[in-house]
């Protein structure tokens, strides 16, 4: 397979969609939905047999297909939600394909591009401040931006060691990861639209995520630890970027990750009751109208409230009552609790050591 064809094919396809189709005009209206449809061409049209990309294609075609779905569906911020969660990994693929074999086989060439982005990335590298993304709005917008920005430094130190002790292929798959991140913070200045309500007021967030994380560790026991071992990991790595994100004074960044490792966590909660879907859907409603209230821009909430609409009224196996379930219960509650004054922590009790003296009897 020609990957330059591809490419160029995949190009050309674009330039025809948009003279022909007819929802060419509405996508170009709207960038979100100019760039999911752009993505979902790529995949649609991108043959190509390498290992690396079947599985990104495996892994985001779903994904991006209910990215699509919750946009048609009125879901915007839950759209945007999926497509951050996918565009990393296809805007790093599209990149690797422009290279030849040959180039992803040279040891030399990659470190010298990595070398050569450093330079291009130094602003960048220094890591986000915590006013990167001041005045963005709508509060969605501006968390799914701010979660990407520390990435960026991420992607690219990881590369490095990466693309060493595997093989450079890897190394430009994750040094494109870090220029796409770049570039997806930039694409969510395009989605900036005033809000009828004041961009919500927030705060640190550690006493959330240290309680969220001794939770986690308290379930973390045989059985279930050796059998959802890796939901387990997903879930404390989301958590530790909340916690990153806190540290950096990146509020919306860090008050999305924490309540998406919240919702994560809940399915390894033993002995959840159970809602059924009458009761999930009448608290849904409520949960809108709460959203709706005051002068505050909820739409960071609205990823979750969203989700759990669509979780309620997709068939399976997209749509799962359980996760609404988890978002009307738990993390939409946390959601508004984030937005109080924090509660003071009772003092920590002061750390013991009991040492314990065993005499051999032959000494």
């Amino acid at each position: 397979m020609n990957i330059r064809a591809v490419s160029s094919g995949v190009c050309a396809l674009l330039v025809a969609l948009a003279l022909a189709h007819p929802r060419a005009g509405a996508a170009t209206a709207d960038p979100l939905a100019a760039e999911i449809a752009r993505w979902s061409v790529f995949l649609k049209n991108n043959t190509s047999t390498d290992e690396l990309w079947v599985q990104v294609k495996e892994a985001s075609a779903p994904i991006l297909e209910r990215a699509d779905k919750a946009l048609h569906d009125g879901r915007r911020w839950l759209a945007l939600q999926r497509l951050a969660a996918v565009r990393v990994n296809l805007a790093a693929s599209e990149s690797l394909e422009r290279r030849s074999p040959r180039e992803r086989k040279d040891d030399a060439g990659f470190e010298a591009e990595w070398a050569r982005l450093g330079k291009a990335l130094k602003a960048d590298l220094r890591g986000p401040s915590a006013g990167a993304l001041d005045g963005l709005r709508p509060a969605a917008v501006r968390a799914v931006a701010e979660a990407a920005l520390p990435q960026v430094r991420a992607f690219y130190e990881s590369s490095l060691e990466y693309g060493r002790n595997t093989m450079p292929d890897f190394g430009f798959f994750y040094l494109a990861s870090a220029q796409a991140q770049k570039e997806f913070a930039a694409f969510c200045r395009s989605l900036a639209a005033p809000t009828a309500g004041a961009a919500p007021r927030l705060r640190a967030l550690q006493g959330e995520i240290d309680a969220l994380q001794r939770d986690l560790l308290a379930v973390y026991r045989p059985p279930v630890s050796i059998d959802r071992h890796r939901e387990f990991i997903v879930a404390n790595s989301t958590l530790n970027e909340a916690r990153e994100l806190d540290a950096a004074g990146l509020r919306h960044g860090a008050l999305l990750r924490y309540l998406e490792a919240a919702l994560r966590f809940a399915p390894l909660r033993q002995a959840q009751p159970a809602l059924d879907t009458g009761t999930i859907a009448a608290r849904l409603r409520e949960l809108d109208a709460r959203l709706s209230e005051g002068g505050t821009d909820h739409s960071l909430g609205r990823i979750f409230l969203e989700s759990a609409q669509a979780n309620l009224s997709d068939p399976a196996p997209a749509g799962d009552p359980a996760i609404a379930a988890a978002i009307v219960a738990d993390v939409l509650p946390r959601y508004f609790a984030a937005l109080e004054p924090a509660i003071p922590e009772a003092p920590k009790a002061a750390p013991r050591a009991t040492v314990t003296l065993v005499r051999w009897p032959y000494t």
